[in-house]
C-alpha cells in the first residue's frame, strides 16, 4: 500500500535498523495473526523489506478474516512464494500447511467503537483465540508465541507510571472492559501454557500505538486527529484531552516486538514505550493540528463519545525492562506524527490522481 512511499521506505529501514539481533530471523517462518492491522501490516512489510534488501528469506503466514481487504492491502506480494495468505476466523482451529518458527498474535479490534457495538466479539480473539495458537504450539513444539497485549491491562491507578508489575482496577461488569479484562485474560493463558506444559511465551503491551496503517472502522482519537487534517478542517477534540499517555509510532512498536521476540524471556511481558514520547490528548491533538497546517478545537462530545471514553486518565509505560534487552525507540511524538501525516497525505494524492485518470 505505501511501499513506493520513501518515508514509509525510511521508517522499514530504521525498524531493521532498531530491532536487536534481527539476523536471527532471517531463514525463519511467521504466522501472523490479525495482519491486516496496524502493526500486524508494519511487520508483515518490514519482513518483506527485508526479504528484499537483505535477501532475509523469511516466510509468512498472514491470517486474515477479510480476504478482499487482504488481496488488496498485500497485492505487491500475493504471489511471492514467501507469502501465503490464510483466511479463516483465529477463534477456529488452526491447520497449516507447515510448521512454523514463531506466532505474532495480533488478531482483534483494540478502538472504542468495537467496545461498545461488540464486546463479545472483543473479547473473543483474545480468549478462544489465543486457546487455539497456545494448543497449536502446544501440539507442534518449538515454537515461540509473542501475543500483543496492551497498556490497558493495568486498568485505573493513581501511579506516575506503570510498571510490569502494577496491577489497576478494571471493573469487570462494565462492557467497555471487554478489552483490558481480554487481555489480562488472554497474558493468564500465555503465563500458563508456559508454566504447565513448557509453551515458549512472550508477551508485550504497547502503548498507545498510531501510525498509517489503521483499519477503515478504527475511532481513536489519534486517527480522527489525522483525519480531520486530511480532510482540511481543524482538529477536533472531544473532551478536554487531560489523559496522559505514552505514545508509540508503529514503526518503533515493531522493533521493539521484534527485539522482545528474539531476546525476551520465556513467561514473561514487556512494557513497550518510548519515555521520550508522552503526552495529553490535548498535546497530541495541538501538535497534529500544528503540523498539518490547521488549528485544534474542543468540539461538543456526542452520546457515543461518552460511551466510548476510557476510565484510564493516566497511560504512561514505564519500559525500563525493555531498555535492558537493549532496545532503544527512534520516534518521538511530533515526529512520528510527521511521519504518519506526510504517508497519509501521499496516499490521498495518489488516490486522487488515480480517480482523475480512471474519468480520463
Amino acid at each position: 500500500m505505501y511501499h513506493d512511499n520513501k518515508t514509509y521506505q525510511r521508517d522499514l529501514e530504521e525498524a531493521v535498523r532498531l530491532s536487536l539481533d534481527f539476523k536471527c530471523l532471517y531463514g525463519k517462518s511467521f504466522l501472523i495473526t490479525g495482519a491486516s492491522g496496524l502493526i500486524a501490516s508494519f511487520l508483515i512489510d518490514l519482513l518483506f523489506y527485508a526479504n528484499k534488501m537483505m535477501n532475509a528469506e523469511i516466510k509468512v503466514y498472514a491470517l486474515v478474516r477479510d480476504r478482499k481487504y487482504a488481496e488488496e492491502r498485500y497485492c505487491s506480494i500475493l504471489r511471492n512464494p514467501y507469502f501465503r495468505l490464510v483466511v479463516q476466523d483465529v477463534c477456529a482451529p488452526l491447520t497449516l500447511e507447515n510448521e512454523v518458527d514463531y506466532i505474532i498474535h495480533a488478531a482483534g479490534d483494540g478502538y472504542p467503537g468495537a467496545f461498545r457495538e461488540r464486546p463479545v466479539e472483543t473479547m473473543l480473539p483474545a480468549l478462544t483465540g489465543t486457546i487455539q495458537l497456545l494448543e497449536y504450539a502446544r501440539r507442534v513444539k518449538n515454537i515461540r508465541i509473542l501475543y500483543l497485549s496492551s497498556g490497558e491491562v493495568y486498568g485505573a491507578g493513581n501511579a506516575e507510571e506503570f510498571f510490569e508489575s502494577d496491577s489497576g482496577y478494571v471493573d469487570p461488569m462494565k462492557s467497555r472492559s471487554c478489552y483490558p479484562s481480554a487481555k489480562r485474560a488472554a497474558e493468564t493463558l500465555c503465563g500458563s501454557y508456559f508454566a504447565e506444559y513448557g509453551v515458549d511465551t512472550v508477551v508485550i503491551r504497547p502503548s498507545h500505538v498510531y501510525g498509517p496503517n489503521t483499519s477503515r472502522k478504527d475511532n481513536r482519537a489519534s486517527v480522527q486527529f489525522f483525519q480531520d487534517i486530511l480532510d482540511g478542517r481543524d482538529v477536533t477534540l472531544k473532551s478536554e484531552g487531560k489523559q496522559r499517555r505514552s505514545y508509540t509510532y508503529m514503526a518503533d512498536c515493531v522493533s521493539a516486538l521484534l527485539t522482545v521476540l528474539v531476546r525476551g524471556r520465556s513467561g514473561e511481558a514487556y512494557n513497550v514505550s518510548n519515555p521520550g514520547a508522552v503526552a495529553t490528548i490535548a498535546q497530541f491533538a495541538q501538535i497534529t493540528a500544528s503540523l498539518g497546517g490547521q488549528t485544534c478545537t474542543l468540539g461538543k462530545p456526542q452520546k457515543t463519545d461518552i460511551q466510548e471514553s476510557t476510565p484510564i486518565a493516566h497511560a504512561v509505560l514505564n519500559s525500563e525492562k525493555l531498555h535492558r534487552l537493549g532496545w532503544t525507540g527512534g520516534y518521538d511524538v511530533p515526529r512520528g506524527i510527521r511521519h504518519t501525516l506526510a504517508i497519509l497525505k501521499d496516499q490521498q494524492c495518489k488516490k486522487i490522481q488515480d480517480e482523475m485518470d480512471d474519468i480520463r
